[in-house]
């Protein structure tokens, strides 16, 4: 062959592979209600993974691969999930995030283990974002599995260490849904409120089916009769919609300590009946951002609207983490990502954050925040949905005292 002919060959093979590398992409199954009375949170999550899949594209995405989000509509059905998990491994994608249900968590952690063990060239990747049932990292922890909120636990040491200090608590009552996470939050509240605050009597501990209330004046009912002058709950989506809004008509005269007050509908529902009375602890504290943190939220509301709040923020560290340790491992493989994830360290959106190695939990810094009028406390943002409320930072804990131990004996392949 000639010198001519060898650089014209060359050359197109340089052009094919450019091509092929272009067009290559890394797909993400993104499993999670997109119907029924979770819609909404899965909607609004699945907006928040897609800007954040956006920015990093625009990057150059994993190692120069693009991300592309896959939707699958779950239905908050764990046996629908693990039909969509294999229709995802059908289409050969390798990485799959999932929040809204720990139940549903828990399927999929299971499934991915058994197919990783039977398929090992064929290994998928869990991004789990939301679901915060402290087994996942601990006796149920696995190599596959990594959590890029803070755990149930996390959160409840964080607000009942903040509890401890508010001196008027004397009747408290749970609420929450009736499945692992629910039962957790629940036994944990008890527990650390007998031991942090012994003269604080439980009043009361209900749990109730998972998006399927649509009417819990009941509920709040009981909670007027037991006296409660602070409510628990672990409630997320409708279900907290509809429990405070229940609260509210009723004239509830008590204070809500809670996960996810600032999500969708929620401050909409709380109102006026909320100020000074809800708090809640979250990874998500936009009016204590840096200055980077606020461009971001201020190019999403920029595109989604100015009462739009990007605050699943975990999609944001999850992608940041995936990004470095693909760029550590020079892969886009998910058994290479997995294992250059560990132990990894960043500058995050609100401090430092780092993938313990021990069992794949997200350590990073979480805040108590306390529902307010937004003029009042001068907010630059205010709560999701609304321009008169938002949420102002009581407490700021760094990773290192939100932490929890753990038990996790990992199985590394």
């Amino acid at each position: 062959m000639s010198d001519k002919k060898m650089h014209k060959w060359v050359l197109a093979g340089c052009l094919m592979a450019a091509v092929t590398t272009a067009a290559a992409q890394v797909k993400i199954a993104y499993i999670d209600p997109l119907s029924g009375l979770m819609a909404a949170t899965g909607e609004h999550g699945l907006k928040d993974l897609q800007f954040a899949a956006e920015r990093l594209n625009a990057r150059g995405g994993l190692n120069g691969q693009k991300i592309e989000i896959v939707p699958m509509d779950n239905k908050l059905s764990p046996q629908e999930s693990l039909t969509l998990l294999n229709r995802a491994i059908d289409q050969g994608i390798r990485y799959i995030t999932q929040g809204n249900g720990s139940s549903v968590a828990a399927a999929l952690i299971d499934a991915i283990n058994k197919h990783n063990a039977r398929n090992p060239d064929k290994a998928v990747l869990f991004i789990n974002y939301a679901a915060v049932d402290p087994d996942f990292t601990n006796s149920k922890c696995s190599f596959w599995h990594f959590r890029f909120d803070a755990n149930s636990d996390m959160k409840l040491e964080a607000l009942t260490n903040y509890m401890t200090k508010e001196k008027g608590i004397k009747k408290v009552y749970l609420i929450n849904q009736d499945y692992s996470f629910g039962h957790q939050v629940a036994r944990t509240a008890r527990n650390m409120i007998n031991k942090k605050r012994p003269d604080v009597e439980i009043v009361g501990d209900d749990l109730h089916p998972l998006a399927r209330v649509k009417d819990f004046s009941p509920y709040i009912t009981k909670i007027k009769a037991s006296g409660a002058d602070t409510v628990i709950t672990g409630n997320w989506g409708s279900d907290l919609a509809l429990l405070v809004r229940a609260a509210k008509d009723a004239g509830l005269d008590a204070n809500f300590y809670t996960f996810y007050a600032g999500v969708i509908g929620t401050p909409t529902a709380l109102g006026e009946a909320g100020v000074d009375r809800v708090f809640a602890v979250s990874y998500y504290g936009p009016n204590s951002a840096p200055a980077r943190t606020q461009k971001y939220i201020d190019d999403y509301k920029k595109k989604y609207g100015a009462t739009e709040d990007p605050y699943t923020f975990s999609f944001v560290n999850a992608l940041e983490l995936l990004s470095a340790a693909a760029a550590k491992a020079k892969s886009t493989d998910p058994a290479k990502v997995a294992k250059a994830m560990e132990g990894l360290r960043l500058d995050g959106p609100f401090g430092e954050i780092t993938m313990r190695e021990a069992d794949h939990q997200l350590i990073q810094p979480l805040f108590i925040q306390r529902f307010v009028r937004t003029a009042d406390a001068k907010l630059k943002y205010p709560a999701q949905g609304t321009t008169e409320y938002g949420f102002k930072e009581e407490v700021k804990l760094d990773g290192a005292h939100t932490s929890q131990p753990t038990n996790c004996q990992m199985q590394r392949p």
